[in-house]
């Protein structure tokens, strides 16, 4: 055996697709087993379809035998990964739905440098100078080329390929800066002059370069680039922004204060990497939301270059929203942004017309780059930040539960937004429904602004493997598979249920955690009487909802009943699922963990009587079956002695 069969693997994709073994290259035999390689790689641990990995290899015209193909790809791929394994290879598996690679996250070079990056950002923010320097040409170090350039030209690469270039960007401006600030000017220099030459449309690169030149007694040469930059703009039918306007008539006036944002001078929130050891108030990385954040970035990205852009990030509590832009704040912070954000919601006191400080600072900055084109005052709100400040830097305002803010706040928001004009400033608002009435017209006047939606879905079982990752190693994906269903995917609720003791978390020795019991219990004492009455029926019957027995035992007809059961879903206590599993039809259906607080909440006197009830209707129905009769029957208890026991369902009919 060649000892380096036993060396750890690492795998490259800043650059030609790589495997190296002992620091040696691995031949992974034909191009399309890098491609099929690159796939997997790209979903970070998750499973990929076998119809996928087909499409990438063949798009839309595969073979007669691809599936045949697509297997012999994989084994070979497996011998070369794992070429000392007795059994199931433990890097590159077999899934229910595909074909996971299962690598250590230093393992990966992607992960290397999105970390560093991340460690350089919180140092940044911490004023770590030296610090931040090193892990910049750490990361800056893992480039050979481009990203995933073996398969540049494929479909699944794009959204990829332009995420890590993006990052890389970002890193190569947060070094120029840093360079700056530590006085190495000549370095700083030519940093930016390489990133505005590489970015001729980037705002923020050449405002990097005006700073870098002025600081190094280069003036004339400062406002030569400006008017450059003005001029490329210009072929475009587009003009620098006011932003980088005032950095210019700084720059011409010799005012110190242009030095004022190469860094933000703030501490920046906690890191946003993916290890959970380094997250600060966080147990949990982000994840499943990286096609989220990317929009969210575009965003910043147009406001860096001095256009306004906005976004609406719709889910329910306890789906991410709030950890979202947390995470999109920590990056605004480090590419120089002012970040106010407002949170709303049921958590926060802001009874009456008192709104939180930040939310008035909000209003008072986009109060002030209205005035530019004339806005008319709506209010008079104390400023929370210098003018000067909010003049200097792009501005990132953020809305946490927007729809829970009081009225007057929406429509002064919504007012001025709807003025907005075009500058570096982003507003991103968060909303549990895109569709109530509370927050319509805020949603309208970003609607208005073509704002970006995003839609926050439920993570799927995948993900809350990787979610548990280096909080519990021995998380397996049957374990995922229970927690999901026990959580309905919700973030929140996961890590809830993980701060549990492992037999406490699903099976027959699940408990629901405090913190989720409290927040049913909230939303169950805002039902009406007849939705809660309808639920605790349910409840005792099963996880899924009998629509038509449950009309009968509540004499109430159908189309009254679906109204009650709509209140029930809205309050994110029963849910529809159109395809389930093992079900014939579609239906309503408990979550797991809503179901269990309801019954909690019922006296066994209640229980009693509510299972007694189901005996009766079960006894005369022609189409009962006999285990759902047997236990309402055993439930009863003493009640049950009332009931015909010794007569089985269906009975009570001629």
């Amino acid at each position: 055996m060649n000892p380096t069969d036993e060396a750890p693997v690492e795998f490259r994709a800043l650059g030609p697709v790589q495997v190296l073994r002992g620091g040696s290259p691995v031949d992974l035999g034909p191009p399309q087993r890098k491609v099929l390689l690159a796939r997997l790689l790209m979903a970070e641990g998750r499973s990929v379809t076998t119809s996928e990995l087909i499409t990438c290899l063949w798009r839309d015209e595969p073979p007669p035998g691809a599936v045949s193909s697509v297997r012999a790809h994989i084994s070979r791929l497996r011998s070369v990964l794992d070429p000392t394994r007795k059994g199931p290879s433990s890097i590159l598996v077999a899934e229910a739905s595909g074909y996971a690679l299962k690598v250590r996250r230093e393992a990966r070079d992607t992960a290397v440098f999105e970390d560093a990056v991340d460690r350089a950002r919180t140092a940044v923010g911490q004023g770590l100078l030296t610090q931040a320097h090193h892990s910049l040409v750490e990361a800056l170090g893992l480039w050979r080329g481009e990203a995933f350039q073996d398969v540049a030209d494929q479909d699944f690469a794009v959204r990829a390929r332009s995420r890590l270039d993006a990052l890389l960007q970002e890193a190569r401006e947060l070094l120029a800066s840093v360079l700056l600030r530590q006085g190495d000017i000549t370095r700083a220099i030519s940093a930016a002059e390489v990133l505005a030459t590489s970015t001729p449309l980037r705002e923020a690169s050449w405002a990097l370069l005006m700073r870098a030149l002025y600081a190094g007694g280069r003036q004339t040469e400062a406002l030569h680039h400006y008017e450059r930059f003005r001029s490329t703009l210009a072929e475009q039918g587009l003009e620098p922004s006011p932003w980088l306007k005032r950095l210019q008539t700084g720059i011409l006036r010799h005012d110190a204060a242009v030095m004022n944002d190469v860094l933000p001078l703030r501490t920046a929130p906690a890191s946003s990497g993916p290890q959970g050891q380094r997250r600060g108030k966080h147990l949990f990385p982000l994840v499943g939301r990286g096609e989220e954040m990317s929009q969210l970035s575009a965003v910043l990205s147009r406001a860096t270059a001095g256009h306004t852009g906005s976004a609406v990030v719709v889910g329910e509590p306890g789906i991410g929203k709030s950890r979202l832009v947390q995470e999109l704040a920590a990056r605004a912070v480090s590419a120089g942004f002012t970040v106010l954000h407002a949170q709303f919601g049921r958590a926060s006191s802001h009874g009456g017309r008192s709104v939180p400080s930040p939310a008035t600072q909000i209003l008072h900055v986009l109060r002030r780059r209205g005035q530019q084109r004339g806005t008319p005052e709506t209010g008079r709100v104390a400023a929370g930040r210098s003018s000067q400040a909010v003049a200097d830097r792009p501005v990132l305002c953020l809305v946490d539960d927007a729809d829970e803010a009081p009225a007057e706040y929406q429509g002064q928001l919504a007012q001025l937004v709807d003025a907005l004009p075009d500058g570096p400033t982003a507003v991103i608002c968060t909303v549990r429904d895109a569709h109530g009435a509370a927050a319509n017209r805020l949603l309208t006047a970003l609607a208005k602004r073509e704002a970006s939606w995003l839609t926050l879905e439920p993570l799927t079982p995948s993900e809350i493997v990787d979610m548990v990752t280096g909080y519990d190693q021995h998380v397996t994906p049957l374990d995922a598979a229970a927690l999901h269903h026990r959580s309905g995917g919700v973030p929140f609720v996961v890590g809830e249920l993980l701060k549990l003791p492992a037999d406490r978390r699903t099976g027959p020795g699940a408990r629901v955690p405090a913190a989720v019991r409290s927040s049913v219990l909230n939303r169950l004492a805002e039902l009406p009487s007849p939705v809660g009455d309808l639920l605790a029926h349910a409840a005792v019957d099963g996880e899924w909802l009998d629509m038509g027995l449950l009309a009968d035992l509540l004499a109430t007809p159908l189309r009254e009943l679906l109204p009650l059961v709509d209140t029930a879903v809205t309050a994110r206590l029963l849910s529809w699922e159109a395809d389930p599993d093992g079900r014939p039809t579609s239906g309503y259906r408990f979550t797991e963990l809503s179901r269990e607080v309801v019954l909690s909440t019922l006296a066994p006197s209640r229980r009693q009587l509510l299972h007694a009830a189901f005996v009766e209707h079960l006894y005369v129905s022609d189409d009962s079956d006999r285990e759902r009769f047997a236990r309402h029957l055993r439930a009863a208890g003493a009640l049950a002695a009332e009931t015909r026991t010794t007569l089985s369902p269906g009975a009570g009919r001629s």
